[in-house]
């Protein structure tokens, strides 16, 4: 063989292969379509299409930031009446402090916009958008410590290995973006308390509803960037190659998480086209990144991530959890709630505005709470800085958007914020208002799982009319 013949074979090899590559990658990056999920159609019509979830980790306190009791500052320092206590369990970091002193905030509160929402003065911006919001202060749960209180929020029970909110809505509603997830989670703040993957699962369900987290260091998604010398056509041959394979074998054994496996390797090889295009903010007005505030430009901080949930929900991703962690204050609960809302504040504000402004706050809906509130007694002693302990008997959320009557005020507390008084409502009835939002009746949405129909709200839940537009 000459070497004429060598360099033609190469040529032709080097060209098919270039071919094959392309090929390949052209059927993988087909237009925006979307994907559906199992309801065909919703139960009835839907208000909201998205949701943004601003789960504050570590529970923020009520009585600091929505929910004012003049009597605490009446009577601080005083013992909390036993009446009031109750026999409700409390954490083993208090139960043994010996007493249970009211602790009144440090900050001052005021009434904002029309509705006369109540704010502690801590809250420079939010006050902006205030008639966008309704307030829920009678929120309550049971689990008294983080990760269980954190898996009920999230899951609507408190046992590991359900399925999360997030991929509820990814399975029953699908995506309307082939080429990005459904379920995207962010996560900033304070290390001081994990958010495990657990919250954010697919449990049960098909693995392609699982949420996909955003990384703010290094690529975005883990492996998104091709290793050195391997171009995007021979990935996408690649991907081509493997799942070709896997239809085989799914065509022989009929095992559906093979479907799965090959969606998740196309949804992949996709996203390195769709996320380096969403990431880059250079593309936004210098008015637009003003307003979400100077820590826009970091791209591990809240700021930046509100900015991105915004960008999401343009390009039809269904469900965008951001967790901000750092509400756990046990100790020096004015100067962490000086940090924790100095943090998320400004880019509450201008995301709201920012979807307003642009018609998506009339399809997406707002949410925006923690696991639990804080108690209406000191941690600690009253004289220094003093912290306030886990309290899941009633906290405030509130929402807003698409679905949500604004500028209302639910439920109530006692003069200490300490028992819900008037319209208890449970995390189980806040899931089933969400799923009510988007046009699902949260009875009819089910799996079946170990010899029974499982569904977010499990065995319980109502939906909360007074909260529906």
């Amino acid at each position: 063989m000459n070497n004429q013949s060598i360099l033609t074979r190469r040529r032709f090899l080097t060209r098919t292969s270039a071919c094959l590559g392309m090929a390949a990658v052209a059927s993988l990056l087909a237009d925006e379509q979307a994907v559906p999920g199992v309801l065909t159609r919703t139960h009835f019509a839907p208000k909201a299409k998205n949701v943004i979830f601003l789960f504050m980790g570590g529970g923020p306190s009520q009585v600091d930031t929505f929910d004012p009791k003049p009597t605490l500052r009446q009577r601080h320092g005083e013992e909390m009446p036993a009446s009031i206590l109750g026999t409700q369990r409390v954490t083993l970091m208090t139960r043994n402090q010996g007493h249970f002193q009211t602790a009144a905030t440090d900050f001052g509160f005021r009434k904002v916009g029309r509705a006369g929402h109540d704010m502690s003065n801590l809250w420079r911006y939010l006050p902006e958008v205030a008639d966008e919001l309704t307030f829920i202060r009678s929120m309550h749960t049971e689990p008294i410590n983080h990760d269980p209180a954190v898996t009920l929020m999230q899951t609507g029970r408190p046992d590991a290995g359900l399925p999360s909110l997030g991929s509820w809505l990814s399975y029953g509603l699908g995506s309307e973006n082939r080429n990005l997830p459904a379920y995207i989670v962010m996560m900033s703040g304070a290390f001081d308390q994990p958010i495990t993957p657990r919250y954010f699962s697919n449990g049960f369900l098909p693995s392609q509803h699982q949420g996909v987290q955003f990384q703010a260091a290094g690529d975005p998604v883990s492996y998104l960037s091709n290793p050195p010398g391997l171009s995007h056509a021979a990935r996408g041959a690649i991907v081509a190659g493997v799942n070709d394979l896997n239809r085989l074998r799914h065509e022989h054994v009929g095992d559906p998480e093979i479907e799965t496996r090959i969606n998740a390797f196309e949804l992949a090889f996709r996203m390195q086209t769709s996320v380096p295009d969403l990431m880059n903010i250079d593309n936004e007005t210098p008015t637009t990144l003003a307003r979400y505030g100077p820590d826009v430009n970091d791209p591990a901080t809240f700021a930046r991530q509100c900015l991105l949930a915004r960008r999401l929900l343009e390009r039809g991703v269904r469900y965008v959890q951001l967790f901000h962690r750092g509400w756990d204050a046990h100790t020096a609960v004015a100067a962490s709630l000086q940090r924790q809302i100095r943090d998320v504040d400004q880019p509450i504000a201008a995301l709201i505005r920012d979807l307003k402004t642009r018609g998506l706050l009339d399809s997406t809906l707002v949410i925006w709470g923690g696991e639990f509130g804080r108690t209406a007694y000191g941690q600690g002693d009253l004289s220094g800085e003093f912290g306030r302990d886990h309290h899941p008997r009633c906290f405030t959320y509130w929402l807003a958007g698409a679905g949500i009557k604004p500028g209302l005020t639910i439920g109530a507390t006692d003069d200490f914020g300490y028992n819900v008084t008037e319209r208890p409502i449970h995390v189980n009835d806040l899931h089933a208002t969400i799923l009510h939002c988007l046009g699902i009746d949260h009875l009819r949405l089910t799996y079946r799982h170990a010899g029974r129909d499982f569904r977010l709200t499990d065995v319980a839940g109502e939906v909360v009319p007074e909260v529906l537009a």
